[in-house]
């Protein structure tokens, strides 16, 4: 994919804001615990992703009555929608100094086409060593076929063109705002996906 950037300075990619709050002591010590160690930037995106693929539940899963809405949030919580997760990968990537953007793909609810759509968040990560953008979904949860690959994509979800389901190319230094409002217009996770679920960008 020909990826198309939001930003041209690529230091907004690496930037802290209120929903990528990586410099919050809770994220500041579990970068630390999770990554200093590690020598290697593959090696590090890597712990990174699958810390917060298997260890952060997803929320729609599991039923919450929580919609977490900043990293630091899904990381004491221990939970987050698409949206939520892709704000904590990315702020534990940016605290060790990586560039980390938001993309976005149109998915058909329940398989059938004109029955709707939603937004399915993830994160792309570039690395220096490999001198280009990778994309990663972390979205998690039971017989999700997402993995770490910095060779092919390997996402939860494959796009399908017939279902008029897109890839959008862009890569945001930010969260969509039409996510962020949904996140603060749902009471619970029911309320986000029946209600306010974001359908496009």
């Amino acid at each position: 994919m020909d990826f198309v950037f939001d930003e041209n300075n690529l230091a907004e990619y690496m930037a802290a804001d209120k929903t990528i709050d990586f410099m919050h002591p809770a994220i500041d010590e579990k970068a630390k615990e999770l990554l200093s160690h590690i020598p290697d930037e593959v090696g590090k995106a890597k712990a990174a992703y699958e810390f917060v693929r298997d260890e952060i539940r997803h929320s729609f899963d599991t039923g919450s009555e929580r919609v977490t809405k900043t990293a630091t949030e899904v990381l004491l919580y221990g939970e987050g929608t698409c949206y939520s997760k892709t704000m904590l990968l990315a702020a534990l990537l940016r605290h060790e100094g990586f560039a980390a953007g938001f993309c976005y793909q149109r998915i058909a609810r329940d398989d059938i086409p004109d029955s709707g759509y939603f937004l399915h968040a993830m994160n792309v990560v570039y690395f220096h060593s490999l001198g280009k953008w990778v994309r990663l979904d972390a979205r998690g949860g039971q017989g999700n076929p997402a993995e770490f690959s910095t060779d092919e994509e390997i996402l939860t979800y494959k796009v399908r063109p017939e279902m008029d389901e897109i890839d959008f190319p862009t890569i945001f230094s930010r969260p969509l705002r039409s996510t962020l409002d949904s996140l603060e217009a749902s009471s619970n996770c029911a309320d986000l996906m029946h209600k306010h679920l974001p359908t496009n960008l």
